[in-house]
């Protein structure tokens, strides 16, 4: 028998090549077996009564059944806050003006660094569990704050504590080019080294799934990333990027010719980047967050993006600074009504996608015979509904590797 049967409601299964909308089966069922998709198609085809199938039956009383959300970048582990800094961009400071004096990275680097393991972890759970609350199952979460190996270990540790705690899969990536640390004021190049030296320890520790960097102006140039890329090949390091966010650098295309599983933010990326990023098949991540945040006006080439058939994905970018977001459908919202994808594309973004962009595509993001049995359960009429509405939560039930979990926001933290 297998472990559980879901049936009596419709399945958006996300999955390519489906003709349906949202991959979907309106009279589907799908049973479970030691965590992966056992049985997935019409309920009309099982092969007896649903009781004799499965050792749990759960009838979905029309609810829509698609995969758990995937939020494919995330700063989620950081120390303090920056609502300071929110009220000077008000007040017509920009972001890189802030940075610039000393304020955005390198004041939460300040505080990471200052702050304990455990104190960190418990900073960062209740905002794992507001994004888990809407029926994420699988989260990428970046270093970045700590810019020294002991503190971007510190945050990686506590990025794959959070994973034990919380039902829910968690991805790292190593980011220590996110800034240049005080201790390297004007001294950027030996900074880059450093980071260069620290991929040996990363690597050997296990703790980073990837590596990524901030290419831009207030951060590292072309030439630098290339060289960190090439060292994270030496290690067995995937990488990604955050490219081409302020300003042209090139990143898109830089982040192709390494194979990157993705280039993220993209808003300044010209043609010539979004080519080879469908050549290399290279995800696009949109972070229609930190567009609304920094009230940005130049908006990421979607159309380019969609000409070329580059996968357009979706996230929250949670951070401190430029995107205290953990809601992952409004994201969704945002992506519609500012970047003009449609509600399909977007949930794509946030899961088939999302999974693409993370390594995961043959395991996670559609739902599909062999896949992980990641699930979320809406009160919806249609999926349409994750995109059209602002502020509201219509999840049902989560489950994870086939278990059910009811996951509460948690208290509110900074």
């Amino acid at each position: 028998m297998w472990d559980s049967l879901w049936h009596k409601g419709p399945i958006g299964t996300m999955a390519a090549g489906r003709d349906a909308p949202y991959g979907a089966i309106e009279a589907g069922a799908i049973a479970v077996e030691a965590g992966r998709i056992a049985w997935l198609g019409p309920a009309s085809e099982l092969p007896g009564p649903p009781e004799d199938l499965a050792r749990d039956c759960h009838d979905l009383e029309g609810r829509w059944l698609t995969p758990g959300l995937i939020d494919c970048h995330t700063h989620l582990v950081y120390g303090g806050d920056r609502a300071g800094e929110f009220e000077l961009r008000l007040q017509g400071a920009s972001y890189e003006e802030i940075a610039r004096a000393g304020g955005g990275i390198r004041s939460t680097v300040s505080a990471t660094r200052a702050a304990s393991e455990d104190a960190l972890l418990e900073a960062a759970r209740p905002r794992l569990r507001h994004l888990l609350a809407e029926g994420v199952t699988t989260v990428e979460i970046k270093s970045g704050y700590g810019l020294s190996l002991e503190d971007e270990l510190k945050m990686l540790r506590v990025a794959r504590r959070l994973g034990a705690l919380e039902p829910a899969e968690i991805h790292t990536s190593f980011l220590g080019a996110h800034a240049v640390p005080p201790e390297f004021e004007g001294r950027d190049e030996a900074y880059l080294q450093s980071v260069i030296d620290m991929l040996p320890a990363v690597a050997e520790s296990g703790l980073a799934d990837a590596v990524d960097a901030f290419c831009e102006g207030i951060a590292f140039s072309a030439e630098q990333t290339d060289r960190l890329f090439a060292a994270a090949a030496a290690q067995g390091l995937p990488v990604k990027l955050h490219a081409d966010q302020l300003s042209d650098l090139g990143g898109a295309a830089l982040a192709a010719g390494h194979g990157a599983l993705s280039a993220d933010h993209l808003e300044y990326s010209n043609e010539a980047g979004i080519d080879a990023m469908a050549r290399a098949g290279t995800v696009a991540v949109l972070l229609p967050g930190a567009f609304y945040v920094l009230r940005e006006t130049k908006l990421p080439p979607v159309e380019g993006l969609r000409a070329a058939g580059v996968p357009i994905a979706i996230a929250s970018d949670c951070n401190p600074g430029s995107a205290p977001v953990t809601s992952l459908l409004l994201m969704l919202n945002m992506a519609c009504t500012l970047f003009r994808l449609t509600p399909e594309e977007a949930f794509a973004g946030v899961t088939r996608h999302a999974a693409r962009a993370l390594g995961l595509g043959a395991s996670h993001g559609s739902l599909e015979v062999g896949k992980a049995a990641d699930f979320a359960v809406w009160e919806i009429e249609r999926p349409a509904e994750l995109a059209y509405r602002i502020g509201f939560n219509p999840l049902s039930a989560r489950i994870k590797a086939g278990v059910r979990s009811q996951v509460g926001p948690g208290p509110a933290t900074s």
